[in-house]
C-alpha cells in the first residue's frame, strides 16, 4: 500500500508499523530500504524473508542522530566520529564494535554493526517517529529480492514485494546508489564498498588511509562478488571491444540493449540503447532505474561501456561490476 511521504499521518502511520515490529519500505536519498525495528530480532527476521536474504547477510541499521548510535555502538572510535561528523546525515555507513544485547539479527550475529544516519526529509521523519514510540534504530537493506537490482523509487518496490507492503512514496532517490561503507571496528579504516564519496574525501575525514578489506573483514550488506543484478546477462566492455562487436551485429541483435557514453543510439538495428552520462553522479542516480527498464524491454543481454577511469567512477564501477558477475 502506498503512503503519500509529503502527509504527516502517513509517516506516523508508519511509524506505528515499525513499533508493532511490522516491514515499512521508505526513501533514502540512496535507495529505498525495507525497514524493521533494529532491536527486535524478530520483526528483522521478516527482512530476510520477504527479500529471501541469507541470515548471514548482515543489514544496515539506520539513525536518528549520534545518540542513537550510540545505542547500538559499544563505542564510536576517533576514526568513526571523524567521519560520523563529515558525512552525517549523509551516504556513509560506519561499522563498529556492537553493543551486547542489541541488533544480534540485524548484523547477522557478527559482533560488529553497520550504522547510517540517512540524509533524507522522510526517512529522517519515519526516524523521529519511531523513536517517539520507543525504537531506536530501523534495520533496511534496499527494498527489493535479495541480489536483483536495488529499487530506487517507490514503483520499484511494488514491483518487487507486492503492493501489500507498505511503501512511503518520496519520489526517486537523489543518489540512486548505496552508501558507501567503511569499516572502523579495528581503528584504522577499511573501505569495503564504494559509494558516491570517493576514497580521496573519506581518508580527508577519517585523517588516515583507507585500506583495503583483508579476509578478516567483518561481512557488509551488497560486498558478494555477484549483486544488483537485472534478469539480462550483463557484460561490460571496453569501448573499442564494443565498436568492434556491434560493428559485426548484422541484421539479429538477438533481443540486445547497449548502455553506452561513447556510442551513438541507431549504431546497430534492433539494439535497445541507453546513454550513460558523463558525469558519475548522474550515471548513479539512474543505473539501477535504467538495468529494471532494460530487463522491461525484454533484452537478454546488456553491453554496458566500460565507465571512465578515476575514484569518482568507483562507485558505479563496483555495481556494474557485480551485477555482470552472475
Amino acid at each position: 500500500m502506498l503512503l503519500d511521504g509529503r502527509d504527516p499521518a502517513a509517516i506516523a502511520r508508519a511509524a506505528e508499523a515499525i513499533a508493532a515490529g511490522e516491514l515499512v519500505a521508505f526513501p533514502t536519498e540512496t535507495v529505498y530500504g525495507l525497514g524493521a525495528r533494529a532491536d527486535h530480532d524478530d520483526a528483522v527476521a521478516k527482512i530476510f524473508a520477504l527479500k529471501g536474504r541469507p541470515q548471514d547477510h548482515p543489514l544496515i541499521v539506520h539513525v536518528a542522530d549520534r545518540a542513537h548510535a550510540e545505542r547500538f555502538a559499544a563505542a564510536l572510535p576517533p576514526v568513526a566520529e571523524r567521519l560520523i561528523d563529515a558525512f552525517w546525515p549523509g551516504p556513509l555507513t560506519v561499522i563498529v564494535l556492537r553493543a551486547a544485547g542489541i541488533g544480534d539479527a540485524a548484523a547477522a550475529h557478527q559482533a560488529t554493526i553497520g550504522l547510517r544516519c540517512p540524509a533524507h526529509p522522510i526517512a529522517h521523519a519515519l526516524l523521529a517517529e519511531a523513536g517517539e514510540r520507543g525504537v531506536p534504530g530501523i534495520a533496511a537493506p534496499s527494498a527489493n529480492r535479495f541480489g536483483r537490482v536495488s529499487a530506487t523509487t517507490a514503483a520499484h518496490v511494488v514491483e518487487e514485494l507486492g503492493d501489500e507492503l507498505l511503501v512511503i512514496d518520496g519520489g526517486a532517490a537523489r543518489i540512486g546508489i548505496e552508501s558507501a561503507i567503511v569499516d572502523c571496528s579495528t581503528g584504522s579504516p577499511v573501505l569495503l564498498r564504494p559509494g558516491i564519496l570517493t576514497r580521496d574525501r573519506i581518508e580527508t575525514a577519517a585523517g588516515a588511509a583507507v585500506r583495503q578489506p583483508g579476509p578478516a573483514a567483518p561481512r557488509a550488506p551488497g560486498t558478494l562478488a555477484a549483486h544488483y543484478a537485472p534478469k539480462a546477462k550483463v557484460r561490460i566492455m571496453a569501448t573499442p571491444i564494443l565498436k568492434a562487436a556491434l560493428d559485426v551485429l548484422g541484421s539479429d541483435p538477438l533481443k540486445l540493449a547497449v548502455y553506452s557514453r561513447s556510442i551513438p543510439s541507431g549504431v546497430a538495428t534492433g539494439v535497445v540503447h541507453r546513454r550513460m552520462p558523463a558525469r558519475p553522479e548522474q550515471a548513479a542516480h539512474e543505473l539501477f532505474a535504467v538495468l529494471r527498464e532494460l530487463d522491461r524491454e525484454g533484452v537478454h543481454l546488456i553491453w554496458v561501456e566500460e565507465p571512465p577511469p578515476g575514484p569518482e567512477w568507483d562507485g558505479v564501477r563496483d555495481r556494474l561490476d557485480r551485477a555482470a558477475a552472475t
